[in-house]
């Protein structure tokens, strides 16, 4: 996986409304990426629901949110949809962007999906924090604190 103080690599993906995005894309802001196994999963829902419901707190603070995992475009639209999400989901159908960063795998009942993962990148695109296994309940809350402490050591 990336390590603080590295990178994060370029990419381009379709979100759910189709549109391509790259890194570049979110040059200047703090960027929170999320991966996550499978839309309208349990887990899934819990977490994309928090980010919709805390957004407006990210949004005040300077800091965009992007979901991924390898369902594809129109499966994030559905999602977002049934559940009235403001957040941007990205397609990694190929899984391209989830393996160059190491992403560990994990198997459930046969079937093998990426875990929980989230990186917080600054405006420059450089990882400056990981969190593995994520437990979706209270995640975005741990995210806001621990990005206005990352600011402030910076500012300092």
């Amino acid at each position: 996986m990336r390590t603080p103080g590295t990178p994060f690599p370029n990419f381009s993906l379709p979100n759910q409304d189709g549109q391509t995005k790259t890194l570049a894309d979110y040059a200047g802001s703090w960027l929170v990426v999320y991966f996550y196994p499978k839309d309208d999963t349990p887990g899934c829902t819990i977490q994309g629901k928090s980010f919709t419901a805390t957004k407006a707190d990210f949004d005040n603070a300077g800091i965009k949110i992007v979901g991924i995992s390898a369902d594809d475009a129109a499966s994030h639209k559905a999602f977002c949809d049934k559940f009235a999400f403001t957040i941007e989901l990205l397609a990694d159908t190929d899984s391209t962007l989830m393996k160059a960063l190491g992403l560990p795998q994990s198997e459930w009942k046969g079937m093998h999906f990426w875990e929980r993962t989230t990186y917080v990148l600054d405006p420059k695109g450089i990882v400056c924090k990981v969190y593995a296994k994520v437990d979706p309940n209270g995640h975005e809350m741990v995210l806001l604190d621990d990005i206005a402490q990352l600011k402030a050591q910076l500012a300092a």
